[in-house]
């Protein structure tokens, strides 16, 4: 993920900014880490450079 999206998504949730938290990088791209909602604190995780914006209810 790059680290420039963060100007465009938004929790899905609630619609408020999201906050990166990278435990991985390679060059600038975001491996793997953790989106968390500003607002209703919804953690949303980072693999192989892919945020999963599903609901936690609707994740496997």
């Amino acid at each position: 993920m790059r680290p420039e999206l963060m100007e465009i998504l938004r929790c899905p949730m609630c619609r408020a900014e999201l906050s990166l938290e990278a435990t991985r990088t390679e060059g600038t791209e975001v491996v793997t880490g953790t989106l968390r909602c500003t607002k209703c604190h919804t953690v949303f995780p980072i693999e192989d450079g892919i945020p999963d914006l599903l609901p936690p209810e609707d994740r496997d």
